[in-house]
């Protein structure tokens, strides 16, 4: 086994600093992914960032790796075909509950039972932050909200169990208050050989009046604090509906089950960027030069 050589978290300082709202929580998530990063040992040449569109979107541009910002609800699929391209890479996901788990869900669901080996960071802060505070697909029911002014009456999603029953080998909930947490969690989803889930209470402080940091802390709690097993599939899914007073944070299922890489026939004589293209020199460069 490879050792790991650590790298300082400034190694993945972006050169423009981020324009979230004073205290959103997505600054604790920034950072602990640059933590994560830099726990694994990932170089920021050897790391991709991907997201769709958001607040929390806008991530790529403020971490000092390959970053690619696109369509709305489009990042799974955008880094699926960079991570098939080049499977060197290590590609991180990042986005918002309503780009990954409204618009961007079947492209999420599809990328999970292929176990694809990639990492989703989702900033769930149960809320449309960009678009000035509409109801999400994981807001409380009942909720007010500018879309719902007399109530959300439509159930919340559970993005954790909707996670392991799709197929993905490892799943985790995180919290920005909890930093150091957080940044082991997306550490051992990057490690983790398959498809990681990391959703994260980001507490959007300008829109989200309910979810809020308080809120959070009166009820999370750590499960390897308690002796917790992951392997479990069934206590994971009692685990991943827990919610109320007590609040789970941390591994809730993880697995090891082989890749969609390591059964695609392609990929056995490596990343297709190593692979020689099969068409002439000239060839090659009139379809780059069409594409640029």
């Amino acid at each position: 086994m490879a050792t790991v050589i650590e790298l300082p978290v400034e190694t993945y300082k972006g050169p423009v600093d981020p324009d979230w709202c004073p205290g959103c929580g997505d600054f604790g998530v920034l950072r602990s992914v640059q933590t994560a990063a830099g726990k694994c040992g990932v170089h920021p040449k050897d790391l991709l960032v991907v997201s769709g569109i958001g607040c929390s979107s806008n991530l790529p541009g403020f971490i000092h790796a390959y970053g690619i910002h696109s369509l709305h609800g489009r990042s799974v699929p955008v880094a699926t075909g960079a991570h098939l391209a080049n499977t060197d890479l290590k590609v991180v996901i990042t986005g918002g509950d309503g780009d990954g788990y409204g618009i961007g869900v079947g492209h999420l669901i599809h990328a999970m039972r292929r176990n694809l080996d990639v990492t989703y960071v989702v900033m769930d802060n149960q809320i449309y932050g960009l678009t000035t505070g509409q109801a999400s697909p994981t807001s409380a029911k009942g909720v007010k909200t500018k879309s719902t002014p007399a109530g959300n009456f439509e159930s919340p999603l559970n993005p954790l169990v909707m996670a392991i029953t799709s197929g993905a080998t490892y799943v985790a909930r995180g919290f920005s208050g909890e930093q150091k947490q957080l940044g082991e969690l997306i550490a051992g989803g990057i490690a983790h050989k398959g498809f990681a889930l990391i959703d994260v209470f980001s507490p959007c402080v300008t829109y989200n009046k309910i979810n809020t940091y308080p809120y959070f802390k009166e009820r999370v709690y750590k499960l390897e604090d308690e002796g917790y097993d992951p392997t479990n599939f069934y206590k994971a899914i009692e685990k991943a509906y827990e919610w109320g007073d007590r609040i789970p944070l941390g591994v809730v299922y993880k697995t090891e089950q082989e890749t969609y890489e390591d059964n695609e026939p392609v990929l056995k004589k490596g990343p297709l960027v190593k692979q020689k293209l099969g068409i002439p020199k000239n060839v090659h460069q009139e379809l780059i030069d069409e594409m640029i």
